[in-house]
């Protein structure tokens, strides 16, 4: 359904791996930490803040923003109390204090317990939808609660929302099954019992939403704090507790060290939600997708029960370095509990790296190279034995060039960047030497990032595809390509991030306080990173020398959508030249307007423009009737205009071929786990008309450039 979601619960999803030392409770060590992260953003970061009393003031704001963003448990009257810390933040930050962090968690506690008997006692009775009123879902076009009568209030016409959502629902799936159950139609269920379902659907919904908001520790909503000033000096600077340090790391490394399992959480249980192909679970073979997990064992320890534990609380006892030994108690589905003992190891998360095809496209472009690039994953704390992207992209393009391929599309949507090192390795590839990007600190001048390597990996034509979600190491790669004139940069605007940030140990940055630690810590944004023209990405990311539409077009996203994001500057460019494959200024107003052509006339990204205008006008649409008839009426509006989106990129196109590298078969067929991936992966891109038109953009780019493939011997592409 097309409408607004008031509340949503999200089963979290996190992977077993190495065990660490969890954040406590501790007023004190909070203390040391606030002190010692606002020390390091003042001394490190490339624009600190000041800590005035505008500081505070917006502190204070977003503070109260991030515990209730959608002002429903704050009253006017809860604010108000607190206005007497508004300019006093930056103070108590000097003097070590929490003072309004604890009165406003103090009340919003209160208020939390509050809401959390309210509900139960509204949702016991039938809801009459036959009033004529509304409900205004956007926290921005309203206030906060004036008083707990109105707090109550506000609650009411969520609640009623809510159960209306599902109330719809549930009438649309009958009338749907009445029309094609033909006899069965006469088991139909009134409106009033329907609304009873859907009653019973919004409590246990909310039920389960407030257990979990019932097991967040103090240490949770300090971070939260920690944070809101943090994202005062720019949107990416943030304190990591050491176990969000350690995801981030496995995040961008792409592998870890563990079981091999998703969990997520089911009540007060944890259930297996997916095993990693090959992992130690996999391998093990006892664990199943469904199973749950009642209790963990270490080696040699007591056996602790997880029931009711928090699903970070449950992973961090899990993880545990390779070679160690774990035992689960599984229940499985038929009720039976086992004990299964399984040696943890490295995962690799396979579906972060890099992985390549060969696409033809009918009448226009054959055996073309595509590359997927998720991320720019590096191992960074051991760099020389991990995961490298520049190192698996290099490997993909070996694998084209022997299958003599007449050009690649590098695809780098949905890219967030990731290691500076290898985007400067992987734009390297493609030419000589020379520069890649300029990283200017603070208060110092830009050093250049060069490509030092002469040798070319590939010397054909290139397509590099982005969007408006591809940002930092994404854009630093494309910019390169296209400031070189080496490739044709096609999609959309992206994100604009040209900020580089590091990790700070708090543990080294203080001394003393061994009682406190670990201590976590601290992504700070250090350095700008400039284009070697000079420009940078910051706030306008890279434009496209080919635009396609996008149904985001019309919409503000990316780094422009922050508050309080680095602003766009310049510096001096420098001297660049390659001699690989120069695509000039001629070529690419020739290839543009062949592909505004080929735009012009097709269906698919002509509906793309108008979804644009739709999403935008529907993103205004915030306000929704609360009488049932209306309600149905305005959802029903909603979904017949939706509906004509649907067909956009929905079946295969017909004369795009897709297909795997003989090279890689041997591991796809490795089980049927990893081969149902695979075909996925394929069915995905052959419904792509984005990649359709990089085809051909491509073809004619050979066409333009009368490019003649002379590797019959791969290893003459140098």
């Amino acid at each position: 359904m097309i409408r607004l979601v008031i509340l949503a619960i999200v089963a979290g999803g996190s992977f077993v791996f190495n065990a660490f030392q969890g954040s406590v409770d501790n007023p004190e060590k909070e203390k040391v930490i606030q002190n010692t992260v606002l020390t390091v953003l003042e001394q490190a970061h490339f624009s600190p803040a000041d800590l005035t009393d505008e500081f505070s003031s917006r502190a204070f704001d977003d503070f109260i923003n991030a515990l209730d963003g959608r002002k429903r448990f704050f009253t006017q009257d809860d604010i108000a109390s607190l206005e007497v810390h508004r300019l006093q933040l930056d103070d108590q930050a000097n003097q070590g204090s929490l003072d309004f962090f604890e009165s406003t968690i103090e009340i919003f506690d209160r208020r939390l317990s509050q809401v959390g008997d309210m509900y139960k006692e509204m949702l016991a009775d039938p809801i009459d939808f036959t009033a004529i009123e509304e409900i205004e879902l956007d926290p921005d076009k309203r206030e906060y609660p004036t008083d707990e009568q109105e707090l109550r209030d506000t609650w009411r016409k969520y609640l009623k929302y809510d159960v209306l959502n599902q109330l719809e629902s549930k009438i649309a799936s009958q009338e749907k099954r009445s029309e094609t159950d033909g006899e069965k139609s006469k088991e139909i269920k009134t409106t009033a019992q329907l609304e009873i379902e859907a009653r019973d659907d919004v409590k246990e919904k909310f039920d389960e939403w407030f257990k979990n908001m019932g097991k967040l520790k103090r240490s949770d909503r300090f971070e939260v704090y920690l944070n809101t000033f943090s994202h005062l000096f720019d949107p990416h600077s943030d304190y990591y507790n050491p176990k969000e340090r350690q995801d981030f790391d496995i995040g961008m490394s792409g592998k870890l060290e563990g079981i091999g399992a998703r969990l997520r959480s089911e009540g007060d249980l944890t259930m297996v939600a997916s095993i990693v192909p090959g992992g130690p679970a996999w391998t093990q073979g006892d664990i199943e997708v469904n199973d749950y997990i009642l209790s963990v064992t270490q080696q040699n320890e007591e056996t602790v029960d997880i029931f009711g534990m928090r699903l970070d609380d449950v992973v961090s006892m899990i993880r545990g370095d390779k070679g160690t030994i774990v035992t689960l108690a599984i229940q499985k589905k038929d009720g039976t509990v086992i004990q299964v003992e399984i040696e943890r190891d490295v995962v690799n998360i396979e579906d972060s790296f890099a992985r390549s095809a060969i696409i033809d496209l009918e009448g226009k472009a054959e055996n073309i190279g595509y590359i997927h690039l998720p991320k720019f994953y590096s191992s960074f704390e051991a760099p020389n034995e991990g995961n490298s992207c520049a190192v698996d992209v290099a490997e993909e393009i070996e694998k084209l060039k022997t299958n003599k391929v007449n050009g690649i599309i590098l695809d780098l949507r949905n890219n967030g960047g990731g290691s500076l090192k290898d985007v400067v390795d992987m734009s390297g590839l493609f030419i000589e030497d020379g520069p890649i990007v300029q990283v200017k600190p603070r208060d110092r001048k830009a050093f250049v990032y060069k490509d030092d390597d002469a040798e070319v990996k590939y010397n054909g034509p290139l397509v590099v595809l982005i969007n408006s979600f591809s940002a930092s190491a994404s854009e630093i790669l494309a910019a390169a390509m296209q400031d070189y004139d080496r490739a044709i940069v096609v999609g959309t605007q992206s994100f604009g991030k040209g900020t580089v940030q590091r990790f700070i140990d708090l543990d080294r940055a203080v001394r003393g306080t061994s009682e406190h630690k670990p201590l976590g810590a601290v992504k700070v944004t250090m350095q700008k990173f400039y284009r070697i023209d000079g420009g940078s990405t910051q706030l306008r990311g890279v434009t496209p020398d080919i635009e396609l539409p996008d149904r985001y077009s019309l919409i503000d996203v990316g780094e422009r959508e922050y508050p309080y994001a680095l602003d766009w500057t310049e510096i001096a460019g420098l001297e660049y030249n390659q001699d690989v494959f120069n695509i000039d200024a001629a070529q690419k107003v020739y290839l543009k307007a062949q592909s505004s052509k080929r735009l012009s006339t097709n269906p698919d990204f002509q509906l793309i423009q108008e979804q644009a205008k739709w999403l935008k006008e529907n993103r205004e649409q915030t306000s929704y009737a609360l009488n049932l008839d209306q309600f149905i009426a305005q959802v029903d509006a909603q979904e017949a205009e939706a509906e004509q989106f649907k067909v956009i990129m929905d079946e295969a196109i017909a004369e795009m071929s897709i297909k795997t590298l003989p090279e890689d078969e041997e591991a796809i067929n490795f089980d049927e786990t990893t081969k149902g991936r695979s075909e996925n992966w394929v069915s995905v891109r052959s419904k792509d008309i984005y990649i359709q038109e990089a085809m051909s953009i491509i073809g004619d780019l050979i066409a333009a450039t009368s490019y003649t493939n002379v590797n019959s011997d791969p290893d003459t592409n140098e």
